[in-house]
């Protein structure tokens, strides 16, 4: 079964315009496919209105009990519900999920991770955030084979009854993972605002062709990727060494593969 993969970022989530043009070339695709999605930027703009500061490590969110609560009601509620109405209204026979419904997506609390932060090493306590142990790639292709298109939202559960915030780049490489695992050719293309990896974020046109192991070692060492960037690459990576197809990351009006950057 070949199979396509898009996750859509929160800023295009964000811009009801590119939404909608997104969702209407997302329905065009021919044969099975998946829809996995963000929504950091609208969970930020929730939580800042509750009164609840939002803070990064990493490129990464870290989530205290206040803020679990505003992704999954922004995750899983707002958001989820109103791509699958859209697609519903795209003829799509879309279903909403979270890692937690038929437990397609189960992970552990991160512990503490040391990382670098402003030029010093601190211990991180990332808080109610999932690392992905398993995807249930059977489950979702057996949906797909009767007629569904999931469209996924980034939480997670740890199979005790918690609910985890989970990152929406890692939530769809490793749904990819578990597909290809279960034999699909899966191609997963990451869309967002830009039109690939740039070399010069200021420079539209600086697209980096073609990223792998070695390249991404140089590029992250002298700054040219680094935020929000760096888990989106190293999660396309492993996606590819894990048997999927292809990894592209590219504009959310080119989720045909055939532009941007390729991951090898």
């Amino acid at each position: 079964m070949n199979i396509t993969l898009i996750k859509v970022g929160g800023a295009i989530v964000e811009d009801e315009a590119q939404l909608r043009q997104l969702i209407s070339d997302f329905a065009a695709i021919e044969g099975p496919k998946v829809l996995v999605h963000g929504g950091g930027r609208r969970a930020t703009k929730v939580a800042a209105r509750l009164g609840i500061e939002s803070r990064m490590a990493g490129g990464r969110r870290i989530t205290d009990a206040d803020m679990l609560d505003v992704v999954t009601m922004v995750y899983g509620g707002l958001v989820n519900k109103h791509l699958v109405a859209m697609l519903q209204a795209e003829g799509v026979n879309a279903i909403g999920l979270t890692g937690a419904d038929m437990d397609i997506i189960r992970s552990h609390r991160r512990p503490l991770k040391r990382m670098e932060i402003d030029g010093k090493e601190e211990m991180v306590d990332f808080g109610f955030v999932g690392d992905v142990d398993r995807a249930d790639g059977k489950t979702l292709l057996n949906l797909i084979r009767q007629g569904a298109v999931p469209v996924i939202a980034p939480l997670t559960h740890d199979g005790r009854g918690n609910i985890l915030n989970t990152n929406a780049d890692t939530m769809a490489a490793e749904t990819a993972c578990g597909m290809a695992a279960e034999g699909a050719d899966v191609t997963l293309i990451y869309s967002f605002e830009k039109r690939g990896v740039l070399a010069d974020p200021d420079d539209d046109n600086s697209v980096i062709p073609v990223i792998t192991h070695e390249s991404f070692q140089r590029y992250k060492a002298d700054g040219t990727i680094s935020g929000g960037m760096l888990p989106k690459i190293e999660n396309a990576l492993n996606a590819i060494d894990r048997g999927v197809k292809k990894v592209v990351i590219t504009l959310a009006t080119a989720i045909d593969g055939n532009s941007g950057t390729i991951i090898k």
